[in-house]
C-alpha cells in the first residue's frame, strides 16, 4: 500500500464510526466475539470492510483509520459487547500494554500473558521479521475469553510503501514459526525472516550464541567485518557496532534466554541484534538463513480519494440508519432487517457459485 500521510476528514469519520458500530454489534450478536477478532484478522476481510467503509482502497490510512473507527465504535462498551480495542498510531502504539491491564482487569483475564502477546508480535514484526518496514502503527483487538487479534503496520519512508500485519490467537502455536495470519503489501523483498519455519536451527544457534561469552561472540563479529561478506548478501554487518553488540550480550549471558521469543523480548535486543547473531550463526555453526518473504477489495459507498467514485453522503447515512434500526429492532424481537441481510448473503454467495 502507498505511504500516504494526513487524515480522514471529520464528516468521514464520523460516519465510518457509525458504520463500524453497527456492523461489529451485528457480528457480535450473530456469531459472538470471536468472530468479530477473527474477522479483523483477516486481511482480505479487513481490505474490503475498509472499503465498505468509504475510505481509500489503495492507501496506508485504510489500517490507520479502520482501526480507529474501531475503537471508537467499541468505547464504552467493552462488556456489552465482550470485545476491547487497545493501542493505535505513534505515541497510541506505546499505551497498548497500560489499556491491556485494564482490559484483563475487567475481564478477569492473564495480563501478563496478553501484554506478552501484544509485545511479542511487535518484537518480531520489528526484529525478527527484518523487511525494510518500521512498525508504526499496532492495534491489540481481545475479547472477554481471551482471544485476541493484532493489526499492526509498518512503514518504508524511502520506498513510500507500507506493510500491513495480522495475527491472531486461535491456533498460533509459536510466536516465532510461521505465525502470521496473513501480511498484506503490493512488493516483495529478500528479507532477513528468522520466523520462516525452515530456520529453526538457526533460531536455536542465535540462543546460544547470545548465552555465551559476549567477549568471544564479539570477537566472531569482528572478524567477520574484517573478512567482508559478498555484496549481494542480503544480511551485513556494517551498522552493528561491537560496542553496542557486547553490551546486549553482557545482559543475555548473565541470564540466559530459554528461546528465541524469549531473547526477543529481551531489552536491546533489536533487529540489529538479531542480525548480527543470525550471520554469526550462518557462517560459524553452518545454520541456514531464510530470505523468503512471506508476503502473501469491495466498494459500497464510494471512496474518500474519488475512487470508483466519491463517498454518497446520503447514501452512507441511509445504510448506517438502516443498520441501526435493525439492531434497535432486533433486541424488541424484530428481526426482518437482520433476516434480510442473511438472504442477502446467501443469495450473493449462491448468485456468484452459478457464476462459476
Amino acid at each position: 500500500m502507498p505511504l500516504h500521510w494526513g487524515a480522514a476528514p471529520g464528516w468521514l469519520f464520523d460516519r465510518m464510526v457509525r458504520l463500524c458500530r453497527a456492523v461489529t454489534e451485528i457480528v457480535v450478536a450473530e456469531y459472538g466475539p470471536m468472530e468479530l477478532v477473527r474477522r479483523f484478522s483477516d486481511p482480505v476481510w479487513f481490505q474490503s470492510f475498509g472499503c465498505v467503509l468509504g475510505f481509500d482502497w489503495h492507501s496506508s490510512g485504510v489500517t490507520t483509520t479502520v482501526c480507529g473507527a474501531l475503537k471508537e465504535a467499541v468505547k464504552g462498551r467493552e462488556e456489552e459487547l465482550g470485545v476491547y480495542v487497545c493501542g493505535g498510531k505513534g505515541a497510541a502504539s506505546r499505551k497498548t500494554p497500560a489499556e491491556i491491564t485494564v482490559n484483563a482487569e475487567r475481564f478477569g483475564l492473564d495480563c501478563d500473558r496478553l501484554v506478552t502477546a501484544s509485545r511479542l508480535s511487535a518484537k518480531v514484526d520489528s526484529a525478527a521479521l527484518q523487511d525494510g518496514f518500521q512498525i508504526y502503527h499496532h492495534v491489540f483487538i481481545g475479547t472477554g475469553d481471551g482471544a485476541w487479534s493484532v493489526v499492526q503496520q509498518g512503514m518504508n519512508t524511502e520506498t513510500r510503501w507500507a506493510r500491513r500485519y495480522h495475527w491472531l490467537s486461535e491456533g498460533l502455536d509459536d510466536f516465532t514459526s510461521e505465525p502470521h495470519k496473513g501480511i498484506v503489501c503490493d512488493h516483495k523483498g529478500l528479507p532477513l525472516n528468522m520466523v520462516a519455519a525452515e530456520v529453526e536451527e538457526a533460531r536455536q544457534a542465535v540462543v546460544e550464541l547470545s548465552a555465551r561469552s559476549p567477549d568471544v561472540t564479539v570477537k566472531e563479529m569482528e572478524r567477520l567485518r574484517a573478512l567482508g561478506m559478498p555484496e549481494q548478501h542480503p544480511v551485513g554487518l556494517a551498522d552493528v557496532g561491537p560496542r553496542y553488540l557486547r553490551k546486549v550480550l553482557a545482559s543475555t549471558y548473565e541470564r540466559p534466554p530459554e528461546d528465541f521469543s524469549s531473547l526477543l523480548l529481551k531489552p536491546g535486543v533489536g533487529p540489529k541484534t538479531v542480525r548480527a547473531l543470525a550471520l554469526i550463526a550462518e557462517v560459524t555453526h553452518g545454520a541456514a538463513l531464510s530470505f523468503r518473504d512471506p508476503v502473501t477489495y469491495t466498494f459500497a459507498v464510494g471512496g474518500k480519494d474519488g475512487y470508483p467514485f466519491p463517498v454518497d453522503r446520503n447514501a452512507y447515512d441511509r445504510s448506517v440508519a438502516f443498520l441501526e434500526k435493525g439492531i434497535r429492532e432486533a433486541r424488541l424481537g424484530n428481526r426482518d432487517k437482520l433476516d434480510a441481510l442473511r438472504r442477502l448473503e446467501r443469495w450473493s454467495t449462491e448468485g456468484a457459485g452459478a457464476r462459476q
